[in-house]
């Protein structure tokens, strides 16, 4: 049965570049899950763009001397190609500032603030900010850095929203030894005025729903432990009032007739997922649906909403995200009703990927100031999409942190994808153009051998498809791999190259075998190598109609004719 999901991937700061661990993080997996639903025949909206509002951004312009709207532009592009160059297909990129996007962006963020303020969530108050006195400026959280204030952890270079090292909520405030990025000087605390949400009075419902995702009664997948653990011991320590405005220009103006208002944008963390929804009105414009279509993805209890972020955004996407989504329901229970913003239904968090330098012991994390970085784009200049989309599937950081290993990487491609599974499809080539005329020829007098393989191909659809729908990426992919070796070990104990000269019809019904096997592993290992995959499905001539997930195990009838032979699925790396 057809089901309904709107999917997005966590919106990258339009400042930089994207490296692998970004794309181990969030990207690849969202785009192979989304590949997934739609080879089952699922309808999928896969959202993304760039957060392009906030102190990023103005932090990145001002140190490469760019006005922000020319750097945020720069790197939306640039990140567009890399995701393009990768295959990872959004239905949308857009820009929460670009000037295809940030009408509607800034529209829908104001909306959905005025919303959570009349329902009496927010509350104004005075309080202390840092304030830069050499700048002449309050300073935006980035904009200072410090010593953590939790005990069990105290690391240095903690931003004034986040530390990066344990992934809490900081309040600047609290950093031990700030500074101002602006001018290297010690802030002073001064009084300003801002809306802050009333995290605490949503807590008791954000408890609840996020329990009911421990075991779900719907049978839908638990959410993973990491992110359920890490959301409900924040719960249980207490969430604090958040503010969700910021003294500066950059960002969407707080929509407020207030004179206590100006100068004031909502705080990137609040209209940065919203980025989620205004993607998908303009798509829906796009797709002359009207923008206002959006609600049949948004507003709609039959669509299923899944987040796939990077563990340093878990504490937005579940609890603070959640959280204004709560906010702006009429009813106190968790589930919005029909007409109402719905809660996510999977929030998939990742870990990050470090990177291990050769000659060094210890794992080191990714760093554009060290340069100890795998970049997308230059990658891409030099080798392939699929060995990487391979390797940090192998490596993902699903349950706890992995690192980005070179060497590793190397050896997997040459010794897994070149001589597992590109070995496996080349071996019956030449039989089958020579000897049959690149037709399926018969399964006549089926060996045991023949019905073993074949059995295991039979059960390895719903197999790896049960562990896409846990999102066990990794071990989906270590199951397709499996398959591949099972055919190799069955073309070796066949032998149809020795066949061929005594017995033509067993060597037909091997190389019958093998086509199945080829069209099946061919099926289930898109998602995860969609280049690849597309060359195994022409070579096999297989339409793009009956390329899903239900036809992976319903063999190619006798007189098939197949495709040339395909081109090199893999290339070595040195």
């Amino acid at each position: 049965m057809s089901r309904r999901f709107l999917v997005t991937a966590a919106l990258p700061y339009s400042n930089g570049r994207l490296h692998v661990g970004h794309i181990a993080g969030a990207y690849l997996p969202a785009d192979t899950y989304v590949r997934y639903l739609r080879l089952r025949g699922d309808e999928v909206r896969f959202i993304c763009g760039s957060d392009d509002n906030g102190v990023a951004a103005l932090k990145s312009a001002r140190e490469e001397g760019k006005p922000v709207e020319e750097l945020t532009a720069f790197y939306n592009a640039s990140q567009r190609r890399a995701f393009d160059g990768l295959g990872v297909r959004f239905d949308i990129y857009g820009g929460t500032h670009q000037p295809d996007y940030v009408s509607l962006h800034e529209k829908l963020s104001q909306e959905f603030f005025l919303k959570i303020h009349e329902k009496g969530f927010f509350t104004k108050r005075a309080s202390k900010q840092l304030y830069d006195v050499q700048a002449g400026q309050f300073l935006p959280d980035r904009f200072v850095t410090g010593v953590c204030h939790y005990a069990d952890c105290g690391k240095p270079q903690a931003y004034g929203d986040q530390c990066e090292a344990c992934g809490r909520s900081i309040d600047p405030l609290l950093l031990k030894e700030p500074q101002s990025i602006l001018t290297g000087t010690t802030p002073e605390p001064r009084e300003t005025v801002h809306w802050y949400l009333r995290l605490d009075q949503l807590a008791p419902r954000l408890e609840k729903w996020l329990r009911a995702k421990q075991s779900p009664t719907d049978g839908s997948p638990a959410w993973r432990s990491t992110v359920l653990n890490f959301a409900l011991g924040q719960i249980g320590v207490g969430l604090p009032e958040r503010a969700m405005t910021r003294d500066m220009t950059w960002g969407v103006p707080l929509p407020l007739e207030d004179p206590d208002a100006a100068g004031k944008v909502l705080y990137v963390w609040f209209d940065a997922p919203i980025g989620y929804v205004s993607f998908t009105a303009a798509l829906c414009e796009r797709l002359g649906e009207g923008w206002k279509a959006y609600e049949r993805w948004w507003k709609d209890p039959a669509c299923r909403i899944v987040h796939f972020i990077g563990e340093d955004n878990t504490v937005f996407h579940a609890l603070t995200w959640p959280a204004m989504l709560l906010a702006t329901h009429e009813g106190e229970t968790p589930e919005g009703r029909p007409g109402e913003y719905q809660l996510p239904w999977q929030v998939v968090a990742n870990a990050f990927v470090n990177i291990k330098i050769a000659g060094k012991a210890e794992e080191e994390k990714i760093s554009k100031s060290r340069g100890t970085a795998i970049w997308i784009e230059d990658y891409l200049k030099d080798h392939d999409p699929d060995p990487l989309r391979y390797y940090l599937t192998a490596i993902a950081p699903e349950a706890q942190r992995t690192a980005w290993d070179s060497e590793a990487f190397v050896e997997r491609n040459n010794a897994e994808l070149i001589a597992t599974l590109g070995n496996f499809i080349n071996r019956w080539q030449k039989i089958v153009s020579e000897d049959f005329g690149r037709k399926v020829p018969p399964l006549v007098n089926a060996a045991e051998e023949n019905r073993a393989l074949l059995a295991e191909l039979a059960a390895l659809p719903a197999a790896v498809g049960d562990d896409l729908e846990a999102f066990r990426f990794k071990t989906a992919l270590g199951r397709v791999m499996d398959g591949f070796r099972a055919a190799n070990r069955y073309i070796d104990v066949r032998a149809p190259w020795k066949s061929r000269k005594s017995d033509l019809a067993q060597c037909g019904a091997t190389i019958n075998v093998c086509i199945q096997a080829a069209k099946t592993l061919g099926i289930l290992m898109t998602p995860f190598l969609p280049f690849a995959a597309e060359k195994l499905r022409a070579s096999l001539n297989v339409p793009e109609a009956e390329w899903t997930w239900a036809a992976a195990a319903v063999p190619l009838p006798a007189g098939h004719v197949l495709g040339p032979q395909p081109e090199v699925l893999f290339r070595k790396i040195e």
